[in-house]
Parts: C-alpha cells; sequence; structure tokens
C-alpha cells in the first residue's frame, strides 16, 4: 500500500512539473515561434540596437547618418551573419531606420524588425 501511494505521489509531481514546464516554455516563445527562431531574433535585436547605436557615434561627429556600407568601411559596425536574416538602411540627414527582413522558413516568425534613431524597436 506504501509503494502504491508513493507512485502517484510521484506521478502527481511529474505531472504538474511538467504542466508548470510547459507553460514557462509557451511564454518564452509566444505565437508559435520556435526556440530557435526565439534565440536568432533576440540576437537580431542586439544587432539592430549596435547599429543604431554606431549610427548614433556617426552623427555626432559628421552631423548625418551613414548607410550600412559607410559603417563598415569606417570600421564603426561589424554585421554578424544571421541565417535567414538581411539588414537595410535608410538613412538621412535628421533621421534613420535599420531593418532586418526574414527569410526563413518558420511561419511563425516576424518578416521585419525595425529601429530608429530613438532606439525604438518595432517588429511587423
Amino acid at each position: 500500500m506504501g509503494r502504491a501511494f508513493g507512485l502517484v505521489a510521484v506521478t502527481v509531481v511529474v505531472g504538474i512539473g511538467g504542466y508548470i514546464y510547459m507553460n514557462q516554455a509557451r511564454q518564452i516563445t509566444p505565437g508559435g515561434i520556435t526556440p530557435k527562431t526565439t534565440v536568432t531574433i533576440t540576437g537580431v535585436q542586439n544587432d539592430l540596437l549596435a547599429i543604431a547605436n554606431a549610427e548614433r557615434r556617426y552623427w555626432v561627429t559628421n552631423a548625418k547618418y551613414a548607410s550600412l556600407e559607410e559603417l563598415r568601411r569606417n570600421g564603426d559596425i561589424q554585421i554578424h551573419t544571421r541565417p535567414d536574416y538581411t539588414y537595410s538602411a535608410d538613412a538621412g540627414d535628421n533621421s534613420f531606420r535599420i531593418v532586418a527582413t526574414y527569410s526563413g522558413p518558420d511561419p511563425h516568425a516576424a518578416r521585419h524588425i525595425a529601429v530608429d534613431q530613438n532606439l525604438t524597436i518595432t517588429t511587423h
């Protein structure tokens, strides 16, 4: 009788633990995005912020924003190669917008992640 009660107790505890784990996993990967895509998106957002900060530093010394190629040439940025993402910039005298475009297989991943001169990240 004692062993049967122990087995039932362990089964209940494992079930509760599994339920809590699954809820935690859903909060980390919202909207059906895979964990791999979630990690990649975090890396892309960090890249965008690094590029935006380089743009802001460039503006301080040149009174205008630069293209990605110009930032690369000057050594201001080193853009990591991210699978399924490409970066583009729309830079003017007073504003800029850096966009990462997704072309991968995950249908739930955001297709465009952007940052502007205010360091505001938006997802489309």
